[in-house]
């Protein structure tokens, strides 16, 4: 259309700093096996949504196997005005062994098992990104490691997604030996199991499901933001941990401090009336740390940050691609948008500080005639405090102080 002779032309611009989209971190991935669950409804190796408390398909879940009473363990961990949490779940066959659903667990590596996971996208619009397959990432043959733990690290890393993996629930040792076996930043790693009623019965259960649940209730505490640490957290629905675990604040050698050097969350019990336990009653949560090897990326919560923040930038810097020549204002508006995006989450106290610049050393003229320029960013996220340390002296300036009264007192009396 070309322009009037005589009239009005009105042109939106669109070349401007976008405002940042952000992913929600808190949909679970819960594997396991429901031997009652309708096909119709629960195929297996089909990722399928759920609300955890919608009462249809839980229906046609059945109360049998694994993923049912984790549902129950995940809504127990729910906080104010939290109605649901938001569930892919993905039913396996319930295999003759444990090591058979394990396998049946871990699929064929192509689109049964866990790499079903990978369908939620193209299929239900949603990606889970807090995983766990209760019941089935403690079992070992041997030295060798956890099929399940095994391959869950290839699985997260696509998905961008943490798993919560528990272990053997029996002793401190078997604990230790059994993180050992697992290396990865996107493994958070917990011990013991907990105890549940089961009816009029107590029954053992895995702690992950309870774990996954804390997350996703801080994650809506914090307004859907991943930063903040699931640590020193009240676990509901439980009546205990299936071991008891001992634990001081002030002393390192405990069992539950040993394990928490370990980098594994513990499950610890309140104490009335003994001030270096984690509480005065109840049971708590503790643990900050996933299994990596990289200490700079240790905390859990900071992992989870920086997804958050590279997702923000994939979902919104993606509207510039192919729409824009590159010019200046179409590089001064990407800048603005990741520097926009990084001041709002420094000001909720998320981050601590960013950078984000364009420089010439990582963008030569022959690159940004082929369509392609570099941004170099960095964030500093807020770490988790995990430590206390408290300097206690004697006062002199006190007794000056006393002294001085003192005399001034008697030359009141003495005059």
């Amino acid at each position: 259309m070309s322009d009037p002779t005589f009239g009005i032309s009105i042109t939106r611009i669109v070349n401007e700093p976008r405002p940042a989209v952000y992913s929600d971190m808190s949909v679970v991935g819960l594997i396991g096996t429901a031997p009652e669950a309708d096909p119709a409804v629960f195929p297996l190796d089909m990722p399928i949504f759920l609300y955890s408390d919608d009462a249809a398909k839980r229906t046609a879940l059945g109360t049998q196997g694994t993923i049912s009473d984790a549902l129950n363990l995940i809504n127990a961990q729910l906080g104010e005005f939290q109605v649901a949490a938001k569930v892919v779940v993905v039913r396996v066959e319930e295999g003759e062994t444990v090591n058979g659903t394990i396998a049946n667990i871990v699929g064929d590596g192509i689109s049964t098992g866990l790499e079903a996971f990978v369908q939620a996208g193209p299929l239900l619009g949603i990606i889970p990104r807090l995983l766990c397959a209760p019941g089935f990432t403690s079992q070992r043959t041997g030295t060798d490691a956890n099929a399940v733990c095994a391959a869950l690290p290839a699985l997260c890393n696509k998905l961008l997604a943490h798993a919560v993996v528990e272990g053997p629930a029996t002793t401190e040792q078997a604990a230790i030996d059994w993180r050992e076996t697992i290396s990865s930043s996107r493994l958070i790693p917990v011990d013991p199991a907990v105890r549940v009623m089961a009816g009029s019965d107590v029954a053992v259960m895995p702690l992950s499901p309870a774990v996954i649940g804390i997350g996703v209730r801080r994650d809506h505490e914090k307004q859907g933001r991943p930063f903040h640490s699931w640590a020193n957290q009240p676990v509901a629905g439980i009546v205990g941990p299936s071991r008891p675990i001992n634990f001081s604040l002030t002393d390192g050698a405990t069992e539950g401090q040993r394990l928490l050097s370990h980098n594994v969350g513990v499950l610890l019990r309140g104490e009335l009336g003994v001030e270096t336990a984690i509480a005065s009653g109840g049971f708590v949560y503790v643990g900050t740390d996933n299994s990596g090897e990289d200490d700079l990326w240790r905390f859990y919560n900071v992992t989870r940050g920086r997804d958050y923040i590279h997702l923000m930038f994939l979902r919104t810097l993606r509207f510039y691609l192919g729409r824009f020549n590159l010019t200046g204002q179409t590089i001064q508006a990407v800048l603005n948008t990741m520097g926009f995006a990084m001041r709002d989450l420094k000001a909720d106290g998320d981050i601590l500080g960013y950078e984000v610049k364009f420089t010439r050393d990582q963008n030569s003229p022959e690159e940004l005639r082929q369509g392609r320029f570099t941004v170099n960013f960095a964030a500093e996220e807020a770490p988790v405090l995990r430590y206390l340390g408290i300097q206690s002296a004697r006062y002199r300036p006190a007794l000056d102080a006393l002294l001085d009264d003192l005399l001034a007192q008697v030359d009141a009396v003495t005059g």
